[in-house]
């Protein structure tokens, strides 16, 4: 299989000659790729594009782009996941694996009982870092969509600016105090998840979630860590939209 890499910014169209940007071109040379060998690109659009290397120089890869081609790899539902971030760069493992599993948008969060805090330039690299999470997930897993990350909140202020509950939507908030609900989740078309942290969600912060169109969600008899609770439902609805 042609190795899969992302550009980011509108591709040409076909037989186009186009130099790959710095961070596609690297992986090209990394890959030790030749004239001629095959790559398929994407840009995040939707669609992917067969190509087919030209030119090599040092530090410059150029492609002929070939036809584009749908990539009917999403999910039949839109799956949003709001986790309150675990610690010890666990969030990256929920970043890559949210990606393969079909996650479209990833929203971290701070709580009362947040161990990792994050703010200002700190926060803005940690974005960064964990858009490179995705796009290299992307990369491997075959999808031509990169999640959103959104920007690091506080639970209040993201709770605060979310519209209300629309047609066709369910809220999930997770707590090993609710109880079993799936089954709901699945007949959604829009599905947004909130995961609190290590220590959990406050009784206050679960109330504040039910205010804002969140009904509580347990996912059964074991307590789940903070970087698994949100994986599990986001793999169980993936798996119900294969089989359904």
């Amino acid at each position: 299989m042609p190795p899969r890499l992302f550009v980011d910014g509108p591709l040409p169209s076909a037989g186009a000659s186009f130099a790959l940007p710095p961070t596609a071109a690297r992986h090209v040379q990394v890959l030790r790729l030749q004239p001629g060998d095959a790559l398929v690109l994407f840009d995040g659009s939707g669609p992917e594009w067969s190509a087919t290397v030209t030119a090599m120089g040092r530090q410059s890869v150029e492609v002929e782009m070939g036809l584009p081609s749908p990539a009917q790899r999403e999910l039949t539902q839109t799956v949003r996941l709001a986790v309150v971030m675990p610690a010890n760069d666990r969030m990256d493992g929920v970043i890559e694996k949210a990606t393969e599993l079909g996650a479209v948008a990833i929203q971290p969060l701070m709580s009362e009982r947040s161990v990792l805090r994050l703010s200002g330039e700190r926060a803005d690299k940690k974005r960064q870092h964990w858009r490179g999470v995705a796009i290299a997930a992307a990369e491997q897993c075959g999808r031509s969509r990169v999640p959103e990350i959104a920007p690091v909140l506080s639970l209040a202020q993201w709770l605060g600016a979310l519209p209300p509950l629309a047609a066709g939507e369910a809220r999930a908030v997770l707590s090993p105090t609710a109880t079993p609900g799936l089954a709901a989740l699945a007949r959604a078309e829009l599905v947004t998840t909130l995961s609190g942290p290590e220590g959990g969600l406050s009784d206050a912060e679960i109330a504040q979630a039910c205010a804002a169109g969140f009904a509580p969600l347990q996912l059964g008899p074991r307590i789940l860590r903070a970087d698994t609770a949100p994986l599990a439902v986001l793999g169980w609805l993936a798996l119900q939209g294969l089989h359904g």
